[in-house]
């Protein structure tokens, strides 16, 4: 098989990864081979790169930055997430509870592969988890909160959302629920909504500028203290992903009560309540993510 053939197909997979939240498009490059390879050329700005830049040196630029690669692998992200995206919006608006199951199974599978990825837990590690529950938690409630503009959380969502789908472990999707922005961007891209899009692509280009360096130099001098902060930040965050819900919270903000939470029930505490559709069902997708990730995260542990 060509290489760009390889190329594309696992820029498919991890596109198919990042739009799922607790699936990382991280991950999938390390099970290919081609995280390191990614991360070089995302990282590669530099003085080098500006002086080719100015110089007007298009073909070092290309073999600088690996563009040929990254121009292939782009475009297999791309057409994955389109397909996808209008899928798991019908599935979102159709079968949310049985979909919320099968992302809380993905994100609880994924903090416990990277958890046994960690060489060892001691006190640094412990409370670097302690800070990433805390930090997941108010991530997961920020968009509970009224925001009077939209863009700036788009472009926000962006930034950061770029920078997960570096990180092994964490989707930028997961990201993007954390922030409520998930069905926002979902619709986006299923409506060509290119104003909002726009918005978040500005933001991703950002923080693959400013943030992928960043990223590289943790990943390489503070694994497990980087690794730590992440399995923080998906179990503090589990609270937004749990499927049986039943309303909103309210809260008196600039004078008027606005939702601030979800409220959060047990399977049998739901209205008209029946075992199969509300207990057996979802608890099956549950477990159906949770074994996905978990052989994901077992091919890739076994690679290393």
């Amino acid at each position: 098989m060509k290489d760009w053939i390889k190329t594309y197909l696992g820029g498919i997979c991890m596109g198919a990864a990042d739009i799922v939240p607790g699936v990382s498009g991280g991950t999938i490059a390390f099970i290919l081979g081609f995280y390191e390879r990614l991360i070089t050329a995302l990282s590669g700005v530099n003085k080098d790169s500006i002086l080719m830049l100015i110089r007007g040196d298009i073909k070092g630029l290309w073999k600088h930055f690996d563009l040929g690669f990254l121009l292939v692998l782009g475009a297999g992200i791309f057409s994955s997430i389109i397909f996808l995206s209008s899928i798991i919006l019908y599935v979102l608006n159709e079968y949310a509870l049985y979909l919320w199951s099968f992302f809380f199974g993905l994100i609880l599978a994924s903090s416990l592969v990277l958890i046994k990825s960690l060489n060892k837990i001691q006190l640094n590690e412990s409370i670097f988890i302690g800070i990433g529950m805390i930090f997941g938690y108010l991530l997961s409630t920020l968009s509970a909160i009224e925001i009077d503009n939209i863009s700036h959380l788009v472009f926000f969502s962006g930034m950061i959302s770029i920078c997960a789908m570096l990180l092994p472990g964490i989707s930028g999707s997961f990201i993007l629920l954390m922030l409520g922005m998930y069905e926002v961007i979902l619709n986006a891209i299923k409506d060509l909504n290119f104003n909002v899009l726009s918005l978040f692509c500005l933001g991703a280009f950002l923080g693959l500028i400013f943030f992928s360096k960043l990223l590289k130099y943790m990943i390489l001098s503070f694994k497990d203290g980087t690794i730590s902060l992440l399995i923080g930040i998906m179990i503090g965050s589990l609270v937004k992903i749990w499927p049986w819900k039943g309303g909103k919270v309210l809260e008196l903000t600039h004078d008027e009560y606005m939702p601030s939470a979800d409220i959060l029930l047990f399977p049998w505490n739901v209205n008209d309540y029946h075992f199969l559709g509300d207990v057996l069902y979802p608890l099956l997708c549950m477990v159906s993510g949770f074994l996905l990730v978990s052989y994901s995260g077992y091919i890739f542990l076994h690679k290393k």
